[in-house]
């Protein structure tokens, strides 16, 4: 400003001052132009070009003015968040391409093979057809190669005889009647069903004279027997009751044969007929003595020689319980051995011959000649030596303290009333019957009752007397069961009965008991025993025993079984074949009219037991599933050579005489509707199985929304009329294999358990075959049997909770068991498998058979059953000292044998399995 003024002030002049500032003013107007110019001009691109020159820079960190990258951008804070969820969505949608080319990979490898699968199934349908012709074709050829081998068979026809038909000519003498002359074969096929009609007896006039205790017995059992027809002109057999008469008989022997004669069945001769006279008291008289019978058979108590024919007549036991059962609890148990008595005797002789008979001429002259031998003095002498010798205790009386019985002459007449002499005969070992004196009486009704108190009581009896013929003896082995000696071996009678053991009277007298609870103890088995002896002597097959028809109940199935740890538990083992064909049922001997199948239900029969003395039981139960006819071998085939050598590990094959072969599970269960569904998944895959049948013993149904498990083998549901543990062992109708494994529903047993376990059954099939084991001891204490599940190296019983058994024991529990034991179970709601125990050893008179398994074979977590109540074990000993009481013994039997599967799972080479050489 200074140099400014001054030269405005101090120049040359005003006129140089105002060009200088002119010019001053020029150049700062150029200059700032020019300033401008380089500033908007020049340092944008110099700028520009040096900025460009950093971006490409090999350092990023020197990047400051370039363009920034996108994730940099996201540096922004309201922008972050954006970000991320377009890189999250990014890397979805890349993964999800990726799945979806692989999906369409797939898709198209998958229609490829669905291709392949179709033209494999339309292959195999075409192979499947061929083999169906193929089959079709080879059972032709097979029924036609049979049916030139083999005659064609067919039923008879029956042909009904006219209902005036004569019969047969008579034979010459009326004692010479036989079955081969004296009875219709034309009225009896094989085929019939043996039809019989019982008359009845009120129709007739004799009818209202008959006692009528006896009379409402007879009829009452005749209603429920299953030979019973109302249909009188296809019956094979006429039975009419003519006694007990009532006291007094007023009825004339010739009126009664004229009764006979006009029954509208008679037919002029009364072939085919069976007259049957009961007798409930020792003086019974012989009304039918002085009668002619023509050709019916006659069945009663007393006989005379005169008027028996032996093979066509029967002698039948008398009729003490008419109307009432026995009390089990009243007979004495069979042991101790020996009691206090080695023999008793009580009676009184009656030496009138002909006092109260009533005889025809024909009697009296076949008295005429030498009189017959009396020995009776002998034996009264020989008798009261032994008694006065006290080398032994023994009882004998001839003279009656009351009033003797009334008896036919000859005979020894009984003794008091029937209560005192049971009492005394409880006491005895052997009990004496002294047959009459007169040889021609072959048998008396007081004899008759001798015998039949004497079996009651478990007396063995000694019969003074071969000529006596006992009841049925055509039929029954008395020689098991009683002693006969002869009149003249009196001497040797103690001798004779010091020298039997133990063993051997015991034998007797069980087998005794198991005769007159068959054969003589109530009307049922007397009218039973008289069909099946005249049946079997014209070699008429049994009727089957009737099986309990099963009522199922509606359930769905489809649910699939799952994974069952069992088999994870079996590893790679084979087990067997899963069996792909339809359930295999067991044969059926349904006695098919041959000697082999008889020769076998004989041999069935034979085994120790008391089912070995008589062919068939009065039932006469033909089973429809027994024990197999196995036939018989003449050696051993080598193992892997050849038709019979599978090559197999011993678990791949059965094996065996019976190569195939099933079994039936039968699971008893109430209202646990999880647990039963886990035990029947369980049952998935197990090899062998036939058929589960689910006893469901609960009135409430199964919920209806229940989905049943698809195990590859039919499941039965049955409904039972009540809630019984006997259901457990009824045979029904569904169950069509020999081989029954009850199991319960909580029960939890591998495969190779159950399998392992049918091996051993198929090797003892009389016999349970299990795996929980009890016992069963005396308490010394309380001198009464105890039930036992502790675990011992011993003992008697199996549970049937997981136990395999022959469908014949389940005929036998049901139908033939006394009644009481049953009675028992459903009483407690328990000891239905001591049950079973009791009569499978009862039979066979063996021990059952326990199989490895683990300690405990129950499901974890499953609801407690019935047998964790505190009363249960209490219940249990109470079962097993009643059971004794009704089987008269202790029948279980112990046994420390058990089966280890040692070889089971064994894997051995093919080259070492021919262990046996033919022979």
């Amino acid at each position: 400003m200074t140099g400014y003024t001054m030269l405005r002030n101090g120049g040359v002049g005003n006129g140089g001052q105002t060009c200088m500032l002119r010019w001053s003013n020029r150049i700062r107007l150029t200059w700032l132009s020019f300033t401008l110019f380089i500033i908007l001009v020049f340092f944008p691109l110099i700028a520009h070009y040096y900025l460009t020159t950093l971006d490409e820079a090999d350092e990023a960190g020197k990047r400051i003015f370039g363009p920034r990258a996108g994730n940099e951008l996201c540096e922004v804070k309201h922008v972050l968040d954006l970000c991320r969820i377009r890189e999250s969505v990014s890397e979805e949608l890349l993964q999800l391409e990726a799945k979806r080319q692989e999906l369409n990979s797939e898709i198209a490898k998958l229609n490829l093979k669905i291709e392949a699968c179709k033209k494999s199934i339309e292959n195999a349908k075409q192979d499947l057809l061929q083999l169906k012709n193929v089959i079709s074709q080879t059972e032709h050829s097979y029924k036609e190669l049979m049916a030139q081998n083999q005659p064609k068979l067919s039923l008879p026809i029956r042909l009904l005889p006219e209902k005036d038909d004569t019969g047969l000519p008579p034979p010459k003498v009326t004692r010479g009647c036989r079955l081969h002359n004296c009875f219709d074969y034309s009225r009896c096929p094989l085929t019939s069903g043996f039809p019989v009609y019982v008359y009845d007896s009120d129709q007739f006039a004799f009818g209202s004279y008959l006692d009528p205790l006896v009379k409402q017995a007879f009829q009452a059992t005749a209603r429920t027997n299953v030979f019973v027809t109302e249909n009188a002109d296809i019956a094979c057999l006429y039975v009419i009751l003519v006694g007990e008469m009532q006291e007094p008989v007023v009825l004339q022997p010739a009126d009664l044969e004229k009764q006979l004669y006009s029954l509208p069945h008679w037919r002029t001769d009364g072939h085919n007929h069976v007259i049957v006279s009961l007798s409930r008291k020792s003086d019974t008289q012989n009304l039918l003595y002085n009668i002619s019978t023509g050709r019916a058979m006659v069945a009663q108590s007393t006989f005379y020689a005169a008027q028996y024919r032996p093979g066509f007549d029967l002698v039948v036991s008398p009729l003490v319980h008419a109307m009432s059962e026995p009390n089990f609890m009243e007979i004495p148990p069979q042991v101790p051995v020996k009691r206090k008595y080695l023999f008793t005797f009580q009676g009184e002789k009656i030496e009138s011959l002909r006092s109260s008979l009533q005889e025809a001429r024909s009697f009296e002259e076949e008295m005429e000649g030498d009189p017959p031998a009396d020995y009776d003095d002998r034996i009264i002498a020989t008798l009261k030596a032994v008694q006065d010798s006290k080398l032994d205790q023994v009882l004998v009386e001839f003279t009656c303290k009351n009033q003797p019985k009334p008896s036919l002459p000859t005979e020894w007449a009984l003794c008091g009333e029937r209560e005192d002499r049971l009492e005394l005969l409880k006491l005895s070992t052997f009990a004496l019957i002294i047959t009459p004196g007169d040889p021609r009486l072959v048998i008396s009704s007081g004899c008759a009752i001798r015998l039949f108190e004497a079996l009651e009581v478990g007396a063995v009896p000694v019969v003074l007397g071969e000529q006596v013929q006992l009841p049925y003896q055509d039929m029954l082995q008395w020689n098991e069961a009683a002693l006969v000696v002869p009149k003249p071996r009196v001497t040797e009678v103690h001798f004779l009965l010091r020298s039997l053991s133990d063993s051997d009277l015991l034998a007797m007298r069980r087998q005794g008991r198991f005769l007159w609870e068959t054969y003589f103890s109530t009307a049922d088995s007397i009218f039973n025993t008289v069909l099946a002896m005249i049946r079997t002597r014209i070699q008429i097959p049994a009727a089957p025993i009737r099986e309990e028809v099963a009522a199922e109940i509606p359930h769905r199935s489809g649910k699939a079984a799952g994974t069952d740890p069992n088999m994870a538990d079996n590893g790679d083992l084979d087990l067997g074949p899963v069996e792909t064909e339809p359930p295999y049922a067991s044969p059926r001997y349904l006695r098919n009219f041959t000697l082999t199948v008889t020769d076998f239900y004989r041999s069935w029969n034979s085994a120790p037991g008391p089912f070995h003395l008589f062919p068939h039981t009065p039932f006469d139960p033909v089973l429809p599933s027994e024990a197999k006819f196995l036939g018989s071998g003449t050696g051993f085939r080598p193992i892997g050579g050849g038709a019979g050598g599978s090559g197999k590990e011993f678990q791949a094959a059965l094996g065996g005489n019976v190569p195939r072969e099933q079994f039936t599970v039968v699971m008893l269960t109430y209202e646990r509707e999880e647990v039963l569904m886990n035990s029947l998944e369980r049952l998935n895959g197990l090899p062998y199985l036939n058929k589960v049948v689910v006893v469901w013993n609960s009135p409430k149904l199964p919920s209806e929304d229940l989905l049943w498990p698809d195990i590859g083998v039919p499941i039965m549901v049955v409904r039972t009329e009540k809630n019984s543990l006997n259901n457990r062992f009824l045979p029904w109708n569904e169950i069509e294999t020999e081989a029954i494994l009850s199991i319960d529903d909580d029960a939890h047993l591998r495969h190779d358990e159950i399998m392992f376990g049918f091996r051993v059954w198929r090797e003892a099939r009389d016999r349970i075959v299990g795996f929980p084991g009890r016992y069963h001891a005396w308490d010394i204490p309380h001198q009464s049997w105890l039930y036992n599940s502790n675990y011992s190296c011993e003992l008697s019983m199996v549970l049937t909770g997981a136990a395999f058994f022959h469908k014949y024991y389940a005929y036998l529990y049901s139908y033939v068991m006394p009644q009481a034991i049953r009675d028992m179970v459903d009483e407690y709601i328990n000891c239905e498998d001591i049950a079973m125990n009791f009569l499978v050893s009862h039979i066979t008179r063996k021990p059952p058979i326990k199989v490895t398994s683990r300690w405990t074979f129950r499901c974890p977590g499953c609801p407690q059953a019935l047998s964790h109540d505190d009363s249960h074990f209490h219940e249990r000993h109470k079962c097993i000292n009643f059971f004794v009481k009704v089987y008269g013994y202790m029948p279980l039997l112990y046994t420390q044998f058990r089966v280890d599967s040692v070889l089971f799972k064994t894997r051995l080479p093919h080259d070492k399995t021919k262990c046996f050489k033919f022979i």
